[in-house]
């Protein structure tokens, strides 16, 4: 996929300059929001259709200046479709595909700082203009002796500014996301320990080899090789792997059969990895895999990798247990385990979250509980969407005193919500295989 979008010479890279330009978009969205209440006093039945624009518009344009972390935290939120207003979803989705570029220049310069030499003197051909541009990093492609590279560059200041850029996007995480201050900060160290991982590309060619390796042997699935010799802690080259992103491939009318195939590479993909590997691919938005002409599913990044400590696996996979033959005082183990409910807690209160914990695993295991799930049943999302909506907006949860939930939990729920979402977007139906000792 190649991109036409204005490129960028330059970076904000200090604390001061990224904070300067937060401070700035923070501006323009109270402005937009003055302006709104100014229009809804002459037009009381104006809705909040524009408002959601013009934020939408003018966070993402400061985020995609600025890339790095806040930009990925946009990308996350936007692949949870009941997280944030239409609006705010239509211009955070780009940030998987299409960020502004990084100009040549500054491509060159990163090459020189860990290779000291130009692209050109290390490859036959490189492309001057990125194909792809994200939050972390942009791609060229390249070739040498008659193999073509996928050549990932880092964006300068990202592994710096991960800390700084979290705090700065604190208050608009608060604002979009209804969430209290307590859940957020819960999260935030997560969020912040995963993008320090996601920055480090030599952990990110280890693991990246150390799944393929080990996934290897599923049907219907490949990877790129990674190249050390050509890579640094700035810079990955790895195989060009050619073939569509789904969205791309969707609209060349696939039959049903072709589309449960990919479908159901993905769903045996990440039930490796979770039940075999107790660690997985954390992070399935549609533009890290490609399908190819030979109708197998790639997988292009290994940025986001969550490794599952064995108690959190234990505890959260005995929830979804279809017929949850546990006794009462084991199951409230399990969620003083996994932080749903603490001792703080008074009995309603207790009462209140198991209640909800219980609905929301129940809801999310439906596709454990059948042989086969059809993932085009649009009414099983909106029952996803309608409970976190009910959810978000309760009173009780609002003014919990604590957050809920363990710290691990954050990327496994984002990794099945992200899966099952890839999986409505393909219509496919699934055999949903699953560990023994969850049957």
């Amino acid at each position: 996929m190649s991109i036409n979008i204005k490129e960028q010479t330059s970076i904000p890279v200090s604390k001061v300059q990224r904070a300067a330009k937060f401070i700035k978009t923070g501006a323009r969205v109270g402005g937009n929001y003055m302006k709104h209440y100014a229009q809804k006093v002459v037009n009381p039945s104006m809705t909040k259709d524009q408002l959601h624009l013009d934020n939408a518009t003018d966070i993402y344009d400061s985020l995609s200046e600025l890339k790095g972390s806040a930009l990925k935290v946009a990308q996350m939120m936007a692949m949870d479709k009941n997280m944030l207003p239409r609006a705010y979803q239509d211009k955070f989705t780009m940030a998987q595909y299409s960020a502004p570029p990084l100009s040549y220049p500054l491509v060159v310069k990163t090459f020189k700082q860990y290779f000291g030499e130009t692209p050109e003197g290390m490859f036959e051909t490189f492309t001057p203009s990125a194909v792809n541009a994200a939050s972390i990093g942009q791609v060229h492609q390249a070739t040498k002796d008659g193999k073509t590279y996928a050549v990932k560059i880092q964006y300068p200041g990202v592994a710096s500014s991960v800390s700084s850029d979290l705090k700065l996007v604190r208050p608009f995480a608060l604002r979009l996301l209804n969430m209290n201050e307590r859940e957020l900060d819960h999260y935030m160290d997560e969020v912040e320990e995963k993008l320090l991982e996601e920055t480090n590309y030599d952990l990110e060619i280890n693991r990246g080899t150390e799944i393929a390796t080990a996934c290897g042997h599923i049907d219907n699935l490949t990877f790129p090789i990674y190249y050390k010799e050509l890579s640094s802690p700035r810079i990955i080259t790895m195989d060009w792997m050619e073939g569509l992103h789904i969205r791309e491939w969707l609209l060349t009318n696939p039959s049903q059969e072709l589309k449960n195939k990919i479908g159901q590479a993905m769903w045996d993909f990440y039930h490796y990895q979770v039940h075999e590997m107790l660690q997985v691919h954390a992070d399935p938005h549609p533009g890290n895999f490609i399908i190819q002409e030979d109708e197998k599913l790639a997988v292009i990044d290994f940025g986001c990798v969550k490794v599952i400590p064995e108690d959190f696996y234990q505890g959260y996979f005995a929830l979804i247990k279809k017929d949850l033959l546990i006794k009462q005082e084991e199951l409230d183990q399990i969620f003083f385990d996994l932080e749903f409910i603490s001792h703080k807690d008074t009995p309603v209160e207790q009462e209140y979250f198991k209640s909800i914990f219980r609905e929301m695993i129940s809801l999310l295991g439906r596709p454990f509980h059948v042989d086969a799930f059809d993932f085009a049943d649009d009414s099983y999302f909106q029952q996803i969407f309608k409970l976190g909506d009910r959810i978000s907006n309760d009173k009780m949860f609002r003014k919990s005193k604590q957050a809920r939930g363990s710290r691990h939990g954050l990327y496994i729920n984002r990794t099945y919500f992200g899966l099952y979402n890839l999986l409505n977007q393909l219509q496919a139906n699934i055999t949903t295989t699953k560990p023994d000792w969850l049957k």
